[in-house]
């Protein structure tokens, strides 16, 4: 089930906040779990029994780690038992598969669980965080339970950490204002899934279908196809996570912002403290910094991003393509760590900022080319560059780069703070005002959604990779 479906906004989540609300506080966790568990078996039913198996194991790892830490004994040997385990399961059904193929093995064809990714990872944080001291291992089965599935964040993230969440599974406030807050930010993510990333993924197939065709191969096509892609994979992720973010502040929770206007980034390594933020935090605390960070002279350093990258790269999907969009990363953080960030420091503003632009959108074009796509990636890449294209450009293109033109406008405008600065200037000493507009933007956005989910069925979900 999808934020971004009829059956979500229309009969689950109306349902599931009348249960929430009408139970006592005491039993609140316990509506939480369960209607995560039914809106993840809406989609996975089989794979229910996989996730409360998960959350079994790791309660009772939570609660052994936490008895020797209480002890005095070294929780080493049950820690890695807790994440051998919770990597084996992830490897099992994310990666069999792929290494069987590399390998020339049987494969078992196994379907990926939706979200596996993100929910082994909070999984894992909670397990370490209990052996490092940092929280209190969760003695209540339901909540550590409500933790691991709580449905906003399932299956797309942000990957909230155990830590972030602790005291909030136990003591939330619930204000008007906040579920004001919330709704706000979950109408906002559902216009950019809705509104502007399902239009341009729509302008994506179609170009790739000309693009497969080397008499429909043109250079303004194939940049065309990729900043449309761009486009699509930031207000279709970014979306979801602010819905994620505005239905937990609907139910107490603050969960962590995990997209702060990436494109704006002058750098590669300040783009990646804007993108996907809870996975590269994530990484850092429980990978990088672990294995020495930065800690250990210049050459462990970079073995221990090379290794970072490489796994955050397999983190995205079980292709070659994933391993090397990790590593094309790690080469340019290296780079710009080594020499290359203090003399972008010294160019002007438009150069740094084109130059972040250029690589994100190359690395982009790495992340898609993993074998779903009509025409290679290396094909691809080479027409971007006017090697191996028919022409330049075509009437084709040309005229649906003009009849999309508004849409790449307000999607370049929509990857700013420009919209949310000139809502807040034109109205931010005015509270009721700006109450009442926000009140109307909320409705006429749920509005325009509904209309077009209605009559498209075009509504794809990203992350069944992850």
């Amino acid at each position: 089930m999808l934020f971004s479906s009829l059956e979500f906004l229309y009969l689950f989540l109306p349902i599931t906040l009348l249960l929430y609300f009408v139970c006592p506080p005491v039993a609140r966790n316990a509506v939480l779990l369960s209607v995560s568990l039914i809106f993840y078996g809406f989609g996975e039913p089989i794979y229910v029994f996989l996730m409360i198996f998960t959350i079994g194991a790791d309660y009772l790892f939570g609660l052994s780690i936490a008895k020797r830490v209480r002890g005095g004994a070294s929780p080493k040997r049950l820690l890695w038992s807790a994440v051998a385990f919770n990597l084996a399961l992830l490897g099992f059904f994310k990666y069999y598969d792929f290494f069987a193929r590399t390998a020339g093995l049987p494969t078992l064809g196994l379907s990926l669980p939706i979200g596996i990714s993100f929910y082994t990872f909070q999984a894992l944080s909670y397990v370490i965080d209990v052996a490092r001291s940092e929280v209190a291992a969760q003695k209540n089965p339901v909540t550590f339970g409500a933790y691991v599935t709580l449905f906003p964040q399932l299956i797309a993230g942000p990957i909230v950490r155990y830590s972030e969440v602790d005291a909030q599974l136990s003591h939330r406030k619930h204000t008007l204002a906040r579920a004001a807050d919330g709704i706000s930010l979950f109408c906002v993510g559902l216009a950019k899934k809705v509104l502007l990333a399902n239009p341009a993924g729509e302008l994506c197939e179609a170009l790739l279908l000309r693009l497969s065709d080397e008499a429909g191969r043109t250079v303004m096509g194939a940049w065309l196809w990729l900043i449309l892609f761009a486009a699509q994979i930031y207000f279709d992720f970014s979306g979801y996570s602010e819905m994620a973010v505005g239905l937990g502040r609907i139910f107490g929770f603050e969960f962590p912002t995990n997209f702060r206007y990436p494109y704006l980034a002058r750098s590669i390594t300040e783009f990646w403290r804007r993108w996907h933020i809870t996975l590269s935090s994530w990484f850092r605390e429980y990978v990088y910094i672990p294995l020495g960070g930065n800690r250990k002279g210049r050459l462990r350093t970079y073995r221990n991003l090379l290794i970072t990258w490489a796994l955050t790269g397999l983190w995205h999907g079980a292709e070659w393509n994933f391993l090397w969009w990790g590593l094309y990363f790690f080469l340019l953080l290296s780079l710009e760590k080594a020499f290359l960030g203090k003399k972008l420091e010294r160019c002007p503003l438009p150069v740094r900022h084109g130059y972040a632009l250029f690589f994100i959108l190359i690395g982009w074009l790495i992340f898609a080319s993993d074998g779903t796509l009509p025409i290679g990636g290396l094909s691809l890449c080479r027409c971007l560059f006017g090697i191996g294209c028919a022409s330049f450009s075509d009437a084709i293109v040309r005229y649906e780069a003009i009849r999309f033109l508004p849409l790449l406008c307000i999607m370049v405008i929509g990857a700013t703070p420009l919209p949310r600065k000139l809502f807040y200037i034109a109205l931010g000493d005015r509270p009721r005002a700006a109450g009442a507009s926000r009140l109307l933007l909320c409705l006429a956005s749920l509005l325009i959604c509904t209309a077009y989910l209605v009559d498209s069925g075009y509504n794809p979900f990203l992350y069944f990779r992850f």
